[in-house]
């Protein structure tokens, strides 16, 4: 059973509804940015923005953590909204829960830029961190909603190009499945206070453009995911997307993946950015930072091992 602060804030977004199908992606667009507003920043975070190429991004760096690992963060909304400025709350709450540097990019929106740009963005990201000297097994992926699907379908094109692969990754609420085919589309159509059904489609069809939605970098839902790192799935179990991360999370594990799925009673989409007013938010994210540490430690580990028995003539793999 969700918190009374759940309910209560369930209902209140149920009534205001921040993103209207029925409005333009502009309209929606300032809608987010607006209600990032009231989302209060963490404190003792040093922002600092940097470009990558020609990719907008920053770092967030809680007060007094090591920089020998990173988060990648990709944001949400739905490939069609969302920036730096509407996540850097939420990506804030994970760096401090796994005390780890957080980097988040503003990768390109649809309609303007639709498949693959996103995708070449986070890709063009994570070589970039590869490239400045760190160690996959130091970086570790995280997104929520567009950016939790984003999140596994880098992995996947990082993986099929023989790149070397994070320690882990995590998803919040993912939209993994932009053929849009879930039944909780359906079953959840009521409880879900942010998205449905109609919304999906609209975002799915100005990302996904003359492309197949069931293709795999699209849709992970439909991939091989053979070899992936560790994941970590959650989702509100009043969402339109509960299919999505629940077949997501089946075809890992078919897959050998060692995959963790939490469906969260009575929370809705990517109801972690509401940490401030939500006890099941902090929760959530601390659980999110604990298992990015867990796996970069064992990581750290096996190389500290690995190096002592080779003297040292080994000091990072992929």
């Amino acid at each position: 059973m969700s918190s009374l602060r759940g309910r209560m804030f369930c209902r209140l977004l149920k009534v205001y509804r921040p993103f209207d199908p029925n409005k333009s992606v502009q309209q929606q667009r300032a809608s987010m940015e607006k209600q990032a507003k009231y989302i209060l920043m963490p404190r003792n975070v040093a922002v600092q923005p940097i470009v990558i190429g020609e990719l907008p991004a920053e770092w967030l760096r809680p007060i007094g953590v090591n920089d020998d690992r990173v988060v990648l963060y990709l944001h949400g909304g739905g490939y069609t909204m969302g920036s730096c400025n509407t996540h850097r709350a939420l990506a804030t709450r994970t760096a401090i829960a796994s005390q780890t540097p957080v980097l988040m990019i503003d990768y390109r929106l649809a309609p303007e830029h639709p498949f693959p740009a996103a995708l070449e963005d986070a890709l063009a990201a994570y070589r970039w961190l590869i490239e400045s000297g760190r160690p996959a097994h130091s970086i570790a992926l995280a997104g929520d909603s567009a950016g939790g699907g984003l999140v596994v379908a880098t992995t996947i094109a990082l993986r099929d190009q023989s790149d070397p692969l994070p320690a882990a990754i995590a998803c919040m609420s993912p939209w993994a499945d932009l053929a849009v085919r879930g039944e909780s589309m359906v079953t959840r159509a009521r409880a879900d206070p942010l998205i449905g059904r109609e919304s999906s489609l609209q975002h799915a069809a100005l990302y996904v453009a003359q492309h197949d939605p069931s293709s795999p970098l699209i849709s992970p839902i439909y991939a091989d995911l053979q070899g992936l790192p560790p994941l970590l799935v959650q989702v509100g179990d009043c969402e339109v997307l509960l299919s999505d991360s629940v077949r997501l999370a089946e075809r890992a594990r078919q897959a050998g993946v060692d995959t963790t799925l939490e469906v969260w009673d009575g929370m809705w989409h990517v109801f972690q950015a509401y940490a401030p007013f939500l006890p099941e938010a902090q929760r959530a994210i601390d659980g999110i930072g604990a298992f990015i540490d867990k796996h970069m430690n064992l990581h750290y580990g096996f190389a500290s091992e690995l190096a002592a028995v080779t003297d040292g003539s080994i000091d990072s793999y992929g």
